[in-house]
C-alpha cells in the first residue's frame, strides 16, 4: 500500500493531478477543494494516498493532509458510498464541518455534497456517528485553526494574499475558481508583485 507520494507537481486536471516521483507519473484523483490549495507547477508536494483496487480498475486518491485521508477512509465504509462519492463529499464539506454535521445529525449540510440525498445523508450519520468522538472533533478543529494561523504567519503569507486576491478577481470576471487557481499557479509570483500584476499575467494565459 502506498501511504504517500512526494514529488513534483506536473499537471492539474479538473478532478486531480499528475505527480512525478522517481521518474514515474502518478495520476491522482483529489477533492476539488484541495486543488485550489496546490502550489505552482514544478513545485515539490507531499500527497497522502489511498489505492482503491477493483477487478476492472485501480484508482489512486490523494489528499493534502492525513486528516482528509482518514475522513475519506471513514466515508467509504458507509454502504453505498464509494471513493468517487467520498471525494465529492470532501470537495463540498471540510472534514471539520463534516464531523460536526455527523455528530449533530445535520443531514442538510451533508446533502450539499453532489449526489448525496437525504436518504444517503441519514445513512451516513447512522453508520458513522458512533465512530466519531466529540472530543476528537474539537481537537481536530483546534489543530486546523492552529495550522491556519501558522500559515498566515509564514513568510509566504504576503504572496498567498495577493495570489488569492487575483483568483477572486478572475472569479468576478466570470472564470471558475478552479480555472482561476490553475492559471494563477502558472505565474512565477515574487514579493514585489501586486494582485493586479498577477491578474494581468493571468489574463494573457486565458486569452
Amino acid at each position: 500500500m502506498i501511504s504517500y507520494i512526494k514529488g513534483a507537481l506536473v499537471k492539474v486536471w479538473e478532478d486531480g493531478i499528475v505527480l512525478e516521483a522517481n521518474n514515474i507519473g502518478y495520476d491522482i484523483k483529489m477533492p476539488l477543494s484541495s486543488l485550489e490549495d496546490l502550489p505552482r507547477i514544478g513545485d515539490t508536494i507531499k500527497i497522502y494516498t489511498y489505492m482503491h483496487v477493483r477487478e476492472d480498475a485501480i484508482g489512486l486518491f490523494g489528499f493534502l493532509t492525513e486528516d482528509d485521508l482518514n475522513m475519506f477512509k471513514l466515508l467509504i465504509t458507509v454502504n453505498g458510498i464509494g471513493p468517487k462519492g467520498a471525494l465529492g463529499i470532501l470537495s463540498a464539506i471540510t472534514p471539520d464541518n463534516l464531523r460536526f454535521a455527523i455528530l449533530s445529525e445535520d443531514a442538510k449540510t451533508i446533502t450539499t455534497a453532489p449526489g448525496i440525498g437525504n436518504k444517503t445523508a441519514s445513512k451516513l450519520i447512522i453508520e458513522l456517528k458512533d465512530k466519531i468522538k466529540l472530543e476528537d472533533a474539537f481537537e481536530q478543529k483546534l489543530m486546523s485553526q492552529m495550522n491556519g494561523q501558522e500559515n498566515v504567519a509564514g513568510s509566504g503569507s504576503a504572496i498567498a494574499d495577493v495570489r488569492n486576491e487575483a483568483i477572486q478577481a478572475l472569479v468576478v470576471l466570470g472564470y471558475s475558481k478552479t480555472d482561476a487557481a490553475k492559471v494563477v499557479r502558472k505565474i512565477d509570483i515574487t514579493e514585489d508583485m501586486s494582485s493586479e500584476d498577477i491578474l494581468k499575467k493571468s489574463l494573457k494565459y486565458l486569452v
